[in-house]
């Protein structure tokens, strides 16, 4: 993968986030504290997954992004489910699990304090998201979780906002690529009922079927 698809270890573009990495260093030392690196399959990769940014406890302390949290136990079940994931999913980096013609990265790489990033940080890490969906030739489709990263994807495409509003099921054509929208699979969503595992399963069974049909154009 081309370099510029990830941030150094020790990023500093964002400050309030290099700060907070260097807190959570001295605080939770066992933890990964860096910029999380996507997660991708080996050889072709027709689905891009893009959430919001790791979380603390999450892929801040695994590495791995949705590994080790709530959001992480759905997706995962649900990409096994899909045959887009293979293995076992144990809650850690080194479990085994490997995706299949798919790929995971955040919109924002760094974990941000309350799970909140400025815009200005949204701004400066698209630089990765672009670098990361022009790296893979053969991506159909993009699962985008929650309203910043749908908006964060809409602009990393050039497209404008008001032509693709984020909405949960939403399923557009965006240039080249099949653009589905999800409500984010966090504990909060699924919660408060804002969306049920029935939503979220159908939401990437779209997904794939998209990517997995397309023709390259």
């Amino acid at each position: 993968m081309p370099s510029n698809c990830e941030p150094e270890s020790d990023c500093s573009l964002c400050p309030r986030l290099a700060s907070f990495r260097r807190q959570n260093a001295r605080a939770l030392p066992d933890y990964f504290n860096a910029p999380v690196p996507s997660f991708c399959a080996k050889g072709e990769v027709r689905l891009l997954i893009v959430g919001l940014a790791p979380g603390l406890h999450g892929a801040n302390r695994t590495g791995r992004p949705f590994t080790g949290d709530f959001a992480g136990d759905l997706l995962y079940a649900t990409l096994l489910r899909h045959k887009l994931a293979l293995g076992h999913y144990g809650q850690q980096a080194d479990d085994g699990l490997k995706l299949n013609h798919c790929a995971i990265t955040n919109a924002v790489r760094c974990v941000p304090p309350q799970n909140k990033p400025l815009p200005a940080e949204i701004n400066t890490c698209r630089h990765f998201l672009t670098a990361q969906i022009s790296s893979l030739p053969q991506l159909r489709a993009i699962l985008v979780l929650g309203k910043i990263a749908h908006d964060s994807v809409v602009k990393a495409l050039e497209l404008k906002l008001k032509d693709y509003p984020f909405r949960h099921g939403a399923c557009y054509r965006a240039g080249k690529f099949t653009l589905v929208s999800s409500y984010h699979c966090s504990r909060y969503n699924t919660n408060t009922g804002v969306l049920t595992a029935e939503m979220f399963d159908r939401a990437v069974e779209t997904a794939r079927h998209a990517a997995m049909t397309a023709r390259a154009q």
